[in-house]
């Protein structure tokens, strides 16, 4: 399996916005693609250890069964159009993505 993670800076006003897009578009979208297995956005609540990157409140995190399939999902349309959707909501688009694969 594979899990991206990217590191968001959430516009604090737009946050129940962006969280009930999240919930009822973009992970529906996402459920859809053959190979999806997960997708969560987590709020960041704490740095017991180290220091969170700056202005990030949120971690996106989504797991496909592999990154071909992953591609799929990301060179499609509709992915397009739901982060697109996304991004309006953060204060900063400067994020990393970051690729996982889990052994």
């Amino acid at each position: 399996m594979v899990q991206v993670h990217v590191d968001l800076a959430v516009d604090a006003a737009k946050e129940q916005d962006m969280l009930r897009f999240f919930q009822m578009e973009f992970r529906p979208a996402a459920m859809k693609f053959r190979g999806y297995v997960d997708v969560r956005m987590l709020k960041l609540t704490a740095a017991p250890v180290g220091t969170a990157p700056a202005g990030m409140n949120y971690r996106f995190v989504i797991t496909y069964e592999n990154e071909e399939l992953r591609q799929k999902w990301v060179t499609s349309e509709i992915h397009q159009d739901v982060w697109g959707g996304l991004e309006k909501m953060l204060s900063s688009s400067a994020y990393t993505v970051l690729l996982f694969e889990s052994t």
